[in-house]
């Protein structure tokens, strides 16, 4: 498969260890419980076969690998990697028993035959070449391990998402517009070619299940998380304070469907997928 180029809302390492990294620590408790269901089922998904050495793959502040962790206790090892130091530097101080690497899985060294489990939530989309990350990840696996992670399903599946930046492109033409595939939140949306990407990486019985997970969070923080997350977020330090205060006045009525009293809540619509090595 031909490497694709990314999102433009993706960024890559330099986006991570700036404006973007920065804005997911910034909002860390909000995108925790937005996310708890999610981290939950993976937690419970990984830790039903016992694993004893863990890699959690763009493992970002860390919930699901210091969750992981303190689930499977002493006897086993849980390792987070991400390439934003900032997230990671977040990681670190929850605490618990997990240890966090900064490294690009699709280039890192990993020793041969170590994790007999990998998992990600919301971290394997954004390779420039998957079929070489999975790979690698591959030959970071032993001969039994389990691959597990959930990934976002289509743009058109997950409208909530873009809310933010539709409404906002009149008054941010500067903002770039998504983009299907290649890296970036929806890199694996497509089914069939996820399935694709493992089994030309070398993994086996794979599974791409449709999953749809509710998400909930205070509506006093859905500003907050339009104006820092997403393409509105980026655009946003750039422009003056009467353009920003615009924003905020038309982008706050688009999310209006999904606020139900106190709480904003919305479905993510993801795939969840399972391979072995």
């Amino acid at each position: 498969m031909t490497p694709t180029p990314p999102d433009p809302g993706y960024g890559g390492a330099a986006r991570w260890n700036g404006p973007s990294g920065q804005a997911w620590v910034e909002t860390q408790a909000l995108m925790d419980g937005m996310y708890r269901p999610l981290e939950e089922l993976l937690v419970d998904a990984v830790s039903a076969r016992r694993p004893t050495r863990v890699l959690d793959v763009g493992c970002g502040t860390g919930a699901t690998t210091v969750a992981l962790a303190a689930r499977l206790g002493p006897g086993a090892a849980c390792v987070g990697a991400d390439i934003s130091e900032p997230m990671l530097e977040a990681a670190r101080a929850r605490g618990g028993r997990a240890t966090f690497l900064r490294a690009d899985v699709q280039e890192h060294e990993f020793a041969p035959d170590t994790f007999d489990a990998v998992m990600s939530r919301f971290g394997v989309m954004f390779f420039d070449d998957p079929v070489r990350a999975f790979a690698n990840l591959r030959r970071a696996a032993t001969a039994d391990a389990s691959l597990t992670f959930v990934a976002w399903r289509s743009i058109e599946e997950n409208p909530f998402m873009t809310a933010a930046e539709q409404a906002a492109a009149p008054l941010l033409p500067a903002m770039p517009p998504r983009r299907p595939t290649g890296p970036g939140q929806f890199g694996l949306a497509d089914g069939p070619r996820t399935h694709g990407i493992l089994a030309a990486a070398g993994w086996t019985d794979i599974s791409v299940e449709p999953l749809d997970v509710r998400c909930t969070f205070a509506e006093t923080d859905l500003i907050g998380y339009f104006t820092r997350l997403g393409p509105v977020g980026l655009a946003l330090p750039a422009v003056d304070a009467e353009t920003r205060a615009q924003v905020i006045e038309t982008v706050r009525p688009a999310f209006d469907p999904y606020v139900h009293g106190a709480d904003v809540r919305f479905t993510a619509a993801c795939w969840l997928v399972t391979a072995r090595a």
